[in-house]
């Protein structure tokens, strides 16, 4: 019977997910394809972050490889230090990742508009490990991130962080390395700004930038708002040694200085092959953290948001997209989108029935766990609804009434 009841379950998570799954809100910002907003699944409550990919857009700039391979290396993660991806799904105008919501705002906002520049050490070492926590999870994955920069390092609401954007994220063959000169400038590695191959050094070394900068209030090659090109920033990152000032003390200044070392075959995380991270984690800047209990999600950040304050800019103040022209899309395209919606994706959807008790509000059995009236052993599901999806709806209207 309960074999039986798995099944159910299964085959409800795997129905059609569409906008109709869905009410949409506000928008909290903008990605490279178009808008983020703020989405609720209607049969539970679950909030969510929907990142939409303009179809017409994707296909002006030729990005149905990297919106596919976001995708793809999102379905694969499942950390506590990396957005989920909870479904996948097309409009007639957008292909559509449902992601965890971070509403705590993104690391840049909290370093440069929140007073001073800059953080104390305390809160720089808390964020720095829980980032080099959520690169070892990628890392044993075989993913290199490739963007590691503050804007793409998400709070939630109780303040732990995740890393996000895995659009230029690549998968590395065991035993070999990849070539790209992509990210952003001025974060981007020596390696990378210099077009040679690479494994998961570039990622350690946009750890530094971002303990540097969490600490100094700038980044290491560019201050803020610094007009400068970007063949003097490449420059700087090839051949400037990064300057520290006295809010340095000497482990942060020690690990940054490590982390940015120009040379990777000498850089903190890239002489223990697979190990990285744990040489990472080894050095005194963190001495004081207990990753075993912050892997677990038993440590208190030392900073919370204020739930009732918005940590990113005002929805009148995000730039609207202009209007795509002169693309068509055509059936040559349903092959892609096809690949990119397949629906809910397993473990962030039974997470989701489990935390809103989904799960055991409509996990019942009858008396003395005999089989429960829903529960059909002799035949497969019926095409429109189980009783078990109708009391899914049941409780949607429910809300939608209250």
């Amino acid at each position: 019977m309960y074999f039986k009841r798995y099944l159910q379950w299964k085959w409800l998570e795997g129905q059609p997910v569409t906008k109709n799954t869905f009410r949409m809100y506000r928008v909290l910002g903008k990605g490279g394809f178009g808008e983020v907003c703020a989405c609720q699944v209607r049969a539970t409550g679950k909030m969510y972050a929907c990142k939409k990919l303009e179809k017409k857009r994707i296909k002006k700039r030729n990005g149905e490889r990297m919106a596919l391979n976001e995708k793809q290396i999102l379905q694969k993660v499942n950390s506590r230090f990396v957005v989920s991806l909870a479904y996948a799904f097309e409009t007639k105008e957008a292909l559509c990742l449902v992601l965890t919501l971070m509403n705590g705002g993104d690391l840049k906002f909290h370093i440069h508009n929140m007073g001073n520049p800059g953080f104390e050490e305390e809160r720089a070492v808390f964020c720095a490990a829980e980032i080099t926590c959520g690169l070892e999870d990628l890392q044993q994955k075989r993913i290199v991130y490739r963007d590691l920069k503050p804007e793409n390092i998400l709070l939630d609401d109780f303040g732990h962080l995740r890393i996000s954007d895995l659009g230029l994220a690549e998968e590395v063959p065991d035993g070999e390395t990849i070539k790209g000169r992509v990210g952003t400038v001025g974060y981007m590695a020596p390696e990378v700004v210099k077009n040679e191959r690479y494994s998961f050094s570039p990622d350690w070394w946009g750890l530094g930038c971002i303990i540097y900068e969490m600490i100094e209030g700038k980044s290491p090659f560019r201050a803020r708002k610094e007009k400068v090109k970007r063949d003097e920033v490449d420059r700087r990152v090839r051949e400037d040694r990064e300057v520290y000032s006295s809010k340095f003390s000497d482990d942060c200044r020690d690990v940054c200085t490590q982390l940015l070392q120009k040379d990777p075959n000498l850089r903190l995380g890239c002489t223990c092959g697979k190990n990285g991270a744990k040489a990472v984690k080894g050095h005194q800047f963190f001495k004081a953290t207990n990753f075993r209990r912050l892997q677990a999600g038993v440590c208190d950040p030392p900073f919370v948001p204020d739930r009732r304050a918005v940590y990113c800019k005002d929805v009148l103040d995000i730039e609207q997209f202009s209007t795509v022209k002169g693309v068509n899309l055509d059936p040559s395209d349903d092959r892609f989108y096809s690949n990119f919606s397949t629906g809910s994706v397993s473990i962030p959807w039974q997470n989701e029935m489990i935390e809103t008790d989904c799960f055991k509000e409509l996990n019942t059995f009858g008396e003395n766990d005999s089989p429960p009236p829903d529960l059909m052993e002799d035949q497969p599901p019926p095409p429109h609804r189980t009783g078990l999806l109708d009391r899914i709806f049941r409780r949607q209207r429910h809300r939608d009434t209250h």
